[in-house]
């Protein structure tokens, strides 16, 4: 499966489906040429890594008291590092990222996963090294 966005629900967006549509192509191209025997030479791509969801801050009656911070809204994939600020309360109060290990968030504040307690998902980059490989054509 292939998922770009962010988008919201219900809409589509033209630059979104465009990106959907270069993807898909060069997937199929690989798999045209990968069937054809050519050859693909060693690689190393950096790729985001799903550590912890992270819901919203809540009372003890399970409600909401604090919403994405304006400053963390729309930066899906972007560094976040110790201080910088995720939350905000309904009170004004910024309550700020405290680890010391950059993250790069993403589907922050998607209304697809509000119910799933989802604020935004924290990952971290990583290095994939792929191997040179060729098909076998019978």
């Amino acid at each position: 499966g292939v998922e770009v966005g962010p988008q919201p629900q219900g809409v589509v967006r033209a630059d979104t489906l465009d990106k959907m549509r270069k993807i898909i192509k060069h997937g199929l191209d690989f798999v045209q040429l990968f069937n054809e025997g050519r050859e693909f030479p060693p690689c190393t791509i950096e790729v985001f890594k799903i550590m912890e969801k992270v819901d919203y801050p809540r009372n003890k009656n399970d409600e909401v008291i604090a919403i994405i911070h304006p400053k963390l809204q729309d930066q899906d994939w972007q560094p976040l590092n110790n201080g910088d600020p995720l939350f905000l309360t309904l009170d004004g109060e910024v309550i700020a990222y405290k680890e010391d290990c950059t993250v790069y968030p993403t589907f922050i504040n998607e209304a697809a996963y509000y119910e799933k307690k989802q604020a935004f998902v924290k990952t971290v980059k990583i290095k994939l090294t792929a191997k040179h490989i060729r098909s076998l054509v019978l």
